[in-house]
């Protein structure tokens, strides 16, 4: 039996651990790292501290499928779609770009977290542990040593990076000694967007009066979309409060990048007031710097992996390697599990 650690507990890693458990099982020893306190990585999903039914998805909000790849990931789509994990998208969304004829928009009724737990529910028999934050991985022998922050090292057969690129950088151990030249070039040209985001939750009965259930924003520096979150999931219901989700732009994401959420957040409040100004008052806020929100800029000629070693086997995989969305996680883990599959 291999012991495969796979470091992150987001789209990536959850399909890859599920591609493995699936096709696998005899063969290897699952183990799933996730620094967070809970999966999903950005497409996580964040409830209200007084009333644990109310919910908001503070990063990925809709899923859109291109006929391509409706075509090409069809399996998963329609696995997501029989489980109940995502539904088609009939809510009001205004200023939302049409990219491609025939492209399909998908919501999660339960928040974006639940497609990565349906996955690592898939991967049953994977052990995944929170709170786990990977700081070095050495070779020893015929395999890895991985440290994290907290507890003793662990030794595994195969290592699966999936977290972004910058924070693979910045592992300490031989990480670095295993890079080539024109690899870490490639991997330090990679770009990422930054933004905030702030989740809004409400007491049960509290009406939010606007014709949409999302919008963006064109003509605001700090806002570029806002979301009545349950609304958009067709959630509506007068058990749980209503959650409101505010995504800054791209150019003030980077503008206050090294500030705090708490010299942040009112800005945002104040921008928010402008564009509702009858908004309620909420009964609690949660607001979130997302540094990595989207790749601007992916790995070049690496689609959808790159192996640091082959023998023993360090795999790096995620966005980063192919484009931030459902369909580019899919990919990446598709391309892993290859890789992870010849080897062993």
């Amino acid at each position: 039996m291999y012991r495969v650690l796979i470091v992150g507990a987001g789209l990536t890693g959850s399909v890859c651990a599920c591609l493995l458990r699936r096709e696998l099982s005899e063969k290897v020893k699952i183990v799933v790292w996730e620094k967070s306190r809970g999966a999903g990585g950005r497409m996580s999903t964040s409830r209200s501290p007084s009333n644990m039914s109310c919910t908001a998805d503070l990063g990925a909000q809709y899923i859109t499928a291109t006929p391509y790849y409706s075509k090409i990931h069809k399996s998963f789509y329609e696995e997501l779609l029989l489980n109940g994990v995502l539904k088609p998208l009939e809510a009001r969304m205004d200023g939302l770009m049409v990219k491609d004829e025939g492209c399909i928009n998908y919501v999660t009724p339960t928040g974006a977290s639940s497609i990565v737990k349906h996955f690592l529910k898939e991967s049953a028999g994977a052990e995944v542990f929170y709170g786990h934050h990977v700081t070095h991985v050495n070779r020893r022998g015929s395999g890895w040593e991985v440290g994290r922050k907290e507890g003793p090292p662990e030794q595994f057969d195969v290592v699966v990076l999936t977290m972004p690129v910058p924070q693979i950088l910045q592992l300490q151990g031989d990480i670095g000694s295993l890079l080539k030249d024109s690899e870490k070039q490639k991997l330090e040209a990679v770009s990422y967007s930054s933004r905030f985001a702030l989740g809004l939750f409400y007491k049960a009965g509290v009406q939010i009066s606007v014709p949409w259930a999302a919008k963006y924003v064109s003509n605001n520096p700090c806002i570029r979309y806002i979301a009545i979150d349950d609304k958009k999931r067709n959630l509506e219901s007068d058990e749980h409060g209503p959650s409101v989700v505010v995504h800054t732009s791209v150019p003030f994401g980077l503008q206050h990048l090294e500030e705090t959420l708490e010299e942040v957040q009112p800005v945002i409040l104040q921008e928010l007031q402008k564009e509702l100004p009858e908004l309620p008052q909420p009964q609690n806020i949660k607001c979130h710097k997302w540094r990595y929100s989207q790749v601007t800029g992916s790995v070049a000629d690496c689609p959808g992996q790159i192996t640091l070693l082959s023998e023993p086997l360090l795999v790096c995989g995620g966005d980063a390697f192919t484009h931030s969305n459902f369909d580019g996680c899919v990919e990446s883990a598709l391309k892993v599990f290859q890789v992870l599959k010849s080897s062993l």
